[in-house]
């Protein structure tokens, strides 16, 4: 993948990339929207444990299809208050470290999810070479 970093434009102000190529032949993986609903059903007070939750489910659902945290292409992430801007950008970060890569990201605040108690959903679009 090529990132596609303009000099006419401002610098990204956080940790992604303006904009990513995917070479052609490439497998894509889309995810849906995870929140942070643990296994046992039960979600986390904190913006951060439940972002944590969301990647995990990210990470398991990537690897079905033979890929991880430096084959996302895309992040979209959406929090309940921007008090959560943060937390949840914290855990984006420590997931994609030494991914080499960061994905194209944007982060909406929005009035809520199906569920009150949910602060955070992500989803992510990834893309690799070669069979899964």
């Amino acid at each position: 993948m090529r990132v596609l970093s303009p000099p006419s434009i401002a610098p990204p102000f956080a940790r992604y990339s303006h904009g990513v190529e995917v070479p052609p032949g490439a497998r894509l993986a889309a995810t849906s929207g995870q929140l942070g609903l643990a296994a046992d059903g039960s979600v986390p007070d904190s913006v951060e444990d439940q972002a944590r939750i969301c990647f995990a489910n990210i990470s398991a659902i990537l690897a079905e299809a033979g890929m991880g945290p430096g084959d996302a292409v895309r992040i979209s992430a959406f929090v309940t208050d921007r008090a959560h801007m943060a937390g949840y950008m914290k855990v984006r970060d420590e997931w994609l470290a030494g991914s080499g890569h960061l994905p194209a990201s944007t982060l909406m605040i929005v009035s809520g999810f199906t569920r009150p108690e949910f602060l955070v959903e992500v989803e992510v679009l990834a893309a690799a070479d070669g069979p899964g």
